[in-house]
């Protein structure tokens, strides 16, 4: 089932206030840049890059 199809399921039994809130949120998510995009891996990469770069963790992870 696509997701269109779950939604118009949904449709029916869903309070107004909700489908409110899912219009509004539909609304933000038709503007938004298409290339504006949460890119998790690089966040936690360069957080993460002061524990991972260390001759501790090269050292634990040699014999790999």
């Amino acid at each position: 089932m696509t997701s269109r199809e779950l939604l118009l399921r949904e449709i029916p039994q869903t309070p107004e206030l909700i489908l409110a809130e899912v219009c509004h949120y539909l609304e933000f998510l038709k503007t938004k840049p298409p290339d504006d995009t949460f890119n998790g891996l690089a966040v936690s990469e360069s957080a993460l890059a002061k524990d991972w770069n260390t001759p501790e963790e090269d050292a634990a992870w040699a014999n790999l």
